[in-house]
């Protein structure tokens, strides 16, 4: 496989420890279920996609070179991801992801991603060293940024000569860190994932529907949104012109990773070409096709 990558998927690589129960739960609930272990993290989750719909994504992120990182860049180079631009630490450890999901939803997960906010900037060397680019030739393709950086670094990527000619889809890792996208909501080529509540962090209001929210994004300077409200509705946003669609209603069997499933699903069909309405239905399909327990593609 071909080292040249046709997207850059920045931010958490690791591992998603995930209990899921049948039963609705809520906090102090002690329930039969399954535990399972799977690569994840939003840039993963994404890259993942992205490889079934036929893109190459190369992963740019820190894991470190304990027996979890090694197994984790193994299943990496199984999905046929390109793994040789990772940032492989002997001092930090691989990060983790651990999640609680019930018949409800999710009820609780914790991010362990300190190791990829301690690596700070040295995981973006490939864009400035030559092998992707360099602040006069910089990479010129589209970019998947995360939330799981530092503010400090998305400020830095926001102003950054590397970042000048890429298309840049950004996604917060979590509601409790949707206003580090504070630092990209000006670019120029900055298209914002959120959902609804993300939406409503970023702009101190609450919003009442994915197109409100991306009306008032768009309103405080974002250059294009897409807003996710679970299975009422999504909306795509660029200045005046909003496209809402209602996702397909299928039966939920799990959720962590939906949104990243979505996002993947729309820069992929947008690669492909079509137009803004059926790359939005594209997302939403693979999204509803995702938590209802099947691969989509």
């Amino acid at each position: 496989m071909t080292n040249q990558p046709d997207i850059l998927c920045i931010g958490s690589v690791l591992w998603d420890v995930i209990g899921r129960a049948s039963s609705h739960m809520r906090a102090g609930s002690d329930v039969p279920g399954r535990i399972t272990r799977l690569p994840g993290g939003v840039a993963m989750n994404i890259a993942m996609t992205l490889v079934q719909f036929g893109m190459r994504p190369a992963l740019i992120s820190a894991v470190g070179r304990d027996p979890e990182g090694d197994e984790l860049v193994a299943e990496a180079d199984r999905m046929e991801l390109i793994t040789s631009y990772l940032y492989r630490s002997d001092d930090l450890p691989t990060d983790v992801y651990m999640a609680v999901e019930g018949a409800n939803g999710l009820i609780a997960a914790i991010a362990d991603a300190h190791s990829l906010e301690q690596a700070g900037a040295k995981i973006l060397r490939p864009l400035s060293d030559g092998r992707l680019g360099d602040a006069a030739h910089p990479f010129n393709g589209p970019v998947a940024l995360d939330g799981n950086l530092t503010e400090e670094l998305l400020h830095d990527i926001a102003a950054s000569p590397l970042f000048t000619a890429a298309d840049l889809r950004v996604a917060p890792a979590s509601p409790g860190k949707a206003k580090r996208l504070m630092a990209l909501r000006h670019h120029p080529s900055a298209t914002l994932y959120v959902n609804l509540e993300e939406a409503g962090l970023l702009c101190n209001t609450v919003f009442q529907s994915s197109a409100e929210a991306a009306v008032g994004l768009i309103a405080q300077g974002s250059h294009r949104v897409l807003v996710t409200d679970g299975s009422k509705s999504a909306s795509e946003g660029v200045g005046d012109s909003i496209i809402t669609l209602t996702p397909p209603e299928v039966l939920v069997t799990r959720v962590t990773g939906a949104g990243d499933t979505f996002m993947a699903a729309h820069i992929a069909a947008e690669s492909a070409g079509v137009d803004r309405e059926t790359a939005l239905a594209r997302a939403l399909r693979a999204a509803a096709t995702y938590v209802s327990g099947e691969t989509p593609r």
